[in-house]
């Protein structure tokens, strides 16, 4: 702890930007690296979760991204869910260059009813191409439509917010139970976001397969600036990652997958999430560069179209490549937006371990 003044002490904290990876005295030739990542009764060729955003992940991205290796959760509160075709709005969305101009039009398009109907009709189009199958509600909507997502059996329940909290309390609605919630249920559940310690270990209890860190993705999100809520993910990952290991311990043996959630914009943060204790990372920004991207270069999360607090901004990219190059290259460009499973494979490779489990006790340091 450090004094901020004589009234308030405060937590160093540090960003991914802060830390680095000490190369070893082994280096390991690529090929021997093993980056598959099993959670709950899945298995997947790399270690990454498209992220639950309209910019990046409509029925065929997911499938896609599936179908490359890695699990695509579709937004059960997005435009997919919402409109029969929303392509002719994604296109309108990606014509508008002003940022409030494009926040009122967001607003406006989501304002649209979510149809049970349209959760059943995208989770079966992505059933039916022989992928894993995940769909994600915020909290508050959970409780509303969880029934139909559960009626499309999926291997992955998501439930995914800017901050989520095992206990939350309210006098005007009925807060979701999360435990009694999860243990009702026959699906993994991931759930967050978190970033402390203590609200990790809460969200463990509760029977979740994974926990989420982070507010979401910060490329998009501006919650530190609207609310004045931020906890640097090297810190935040550091911590949840040691919540998992007292967890084991707590429960015999359980073990919670801790998934990073912010800031996975590039390759090297990618590595560095996963040196400092994640098992796996939620991509987003990097997503949002493939030409297949629904949102055709902008990138926004949930956040952007609040109705009453839009604390999201739309972010433009360059397209770099197609989905495949992003994730499994090559690249043609060296600033660590593509290629991401090779890089992580080299990251491992040129440390000298053998999967990303060992990778968690590589040596870091503070820049």
């Amino acid at each position: 702890m450090e004094d901020i003044g004589r009234g308030k002490r405060a937590t160093k904290v540090y960003s991914l930007d802060e830390v680095a990876i000490v190369p070893s005295r082994r280096t390991r030739g690529p090929d021997q690296v093993n980056l598959s990542w099993k959670i709950d009764a899945m298995s997947f060729d790399f270690p990454f979760v498209a992220a639950p955003m309209d910019s990046v992940m409509s029925p065929a991205t997911a499938i896609e991204f599936g179908r490359l290796g890695g699990l695509g959760v579709l937004n059960l509160e997005g435009l997919w869910t919402r409109y029969d075709d929303p392509t002719p709005l994604l296109d309108e969305l990606a014509g508008i260059d002003d940022q409030m101009a494009a926040t009122k039009r967001m607003q406006q398009v989501y304002a649209e009813p979510i149809k049970p109907e349209l959760i059943a009709e995208r989770m079966k189009q992505i059933r039916d191409a022989g992928v894993p199958v995940a769909g994600s509600l915020s909290p508050q909507m959970t409780q509303q439509y969880a029934a139909d997502v559960v009626a499309t059996n999926p291997d992955f329940f998501v439930i995914r917010g800017t901050v989520v909290s095992a206990e939350h309390v309210s006098d005007t609605v009925e807060p979701l139970n999360l435990k009694k919630f999860i243990y009702d249920l026959d699906v993994p559940v991931i759930v967050g976001g978190c970033a402390t310690y203590q609200s990790a270990l809460h969200l463990m209890r509760t029977g979740a397969a994974g926990v989420l860190v982070g507010f979401g993705g910060a490329a998009t999100s501006t919650t530190r600036q609207v609310m004045g809520i931020e906890v640097p993910m090297a810190t935040a990952i550091a911590d949840v990652a040691e919540a998992r290991r007292d967890y084991l311990d707590e429960s015999g043996g359980r073990y919670v997958h801790v998934i990073a959630d912010g800031s996975m914009g590039t390759s090297g943060a990618i590595v560095k999430a996963l040196a400092l204790g994640a098992d796996a990372a939620m991509i987003g920004a990097p997503l949002a560069r493939a030409a297949e991207a629904p949102g055709k270069g902008w990138h926004w999360g949930s956040e952007a179209w609040h109705d009453a607090l839009p604390r999201g901004r739309r972010v433009r990219f360059n397209t770099v490549g197609t989905m495949q190059e992003v994730l499994v290259g090559p690249s043609t460009i060296p600033d660590g937006t593509m290629n991401l499973v090779g890089a992580l494979r080299r990251a491992l490779a040129s440390t000298g371990y053998t999967d990303a489990k060992e990778f968690q006790r590589v040596e870091m340091v503070l820049r």
